[in-house]
């Protein structure tokens, strides 16, 4: 292998390494996570041959972006000469939060310490910065109309302040699932409001019985 070639692989397993650092806690998460043979990974970031097609099928297995793997420290791809007036960066990728249920949202202070990959519905990235613990919804409903659809996937962080005017997930101390609405707080009271103006119960008064779970700070919208 010429010099070159070596400077290639040694790069895809760095950028592998920084991929499974970033985004879960341990390989084994990693490989539980995609389904893929934990020897193999180790292999890859050891002495396994490591070529330009392992690294676009591992690219594509694990949700990286295309040609993840042949980034520099510098920010562009080895080898690469693409260019274009129509070829733009996208959003820089945060690492991956689970999708989770709405039950499992309004238990989240106390499962997510033991929450294991395999608990959640999928992984998503997250464009934007977040905390340790922040997790992902689908929308359901329409109360939130037309600002989030049913169907959309909101990103929810309960480590970021709540305060009126945020959109926040929250559970009601007599309900065992979480509830996405908008905070309202006014003279010391707290309410929860729909967006939907047709929405029939226009507030919901809280104080004192119910848990905000975390503040949305972002949604994607799946196509």
């Amino acid at each position: 292998m010429n010099n070159a070639a070596d400077k290639e692989v040694e790069n895809r397993r760095r950028q592998l390494r920084k991929w499974i650092d970033s985004h879960f806690p341990n390989m084994a998460a990693f490989v539980a996570r995609h389904g893929l043979n934990q020897g193999e990974i180790s292999g890859l970031l050891k002495t396994k041959s490591f070529g330009s097609r392992k690294a676009r099928n591992l690219e594509e297995a694990a949700g990286m972006p295309l040609r993840y793997l042949e980034q520099t420290d510098e920010g562009s791809p080895l080898g690469a000469g693409v260019s274009g007036d129509n070829i733009s960066a996208g959003p820089e990728i945060r690492g991956l939060v689970p999708v989770i249920s709405w039950v499992q949202a309004g238990a989240w202070a106390e499962i997510c310490d033991n929450f294991q990959p395999a608990d959640a519905e999928e992984w998503l990235p997250c464009p934007v910065a977040h905390g340790p613990n922040t997790f992902a919804l689908k929308v359901q409903g329409v109360s939130m109309e037309r600002k989030f659809q049913d169907g959309d996937i909101i990103f929810v962080d309960p480590s970021r302040e709540a305060y009126s005017g945020k959109h926040v997930v929250v559970r009601l101390d007599d309900e065992e699932r979480a509830t996405f609405k908008q905070l309202i707080i006014e003279d010391g009271e707290m309410f929860l409001r729909p967006l939907n103006p047709d929405w029939p119960e226009k507030v919901i008064r809280v104080n004192g019985r119910a848990t905000i779970c975390g503040v949305v700070i972002g949604k994607f919208v799946p196509v």
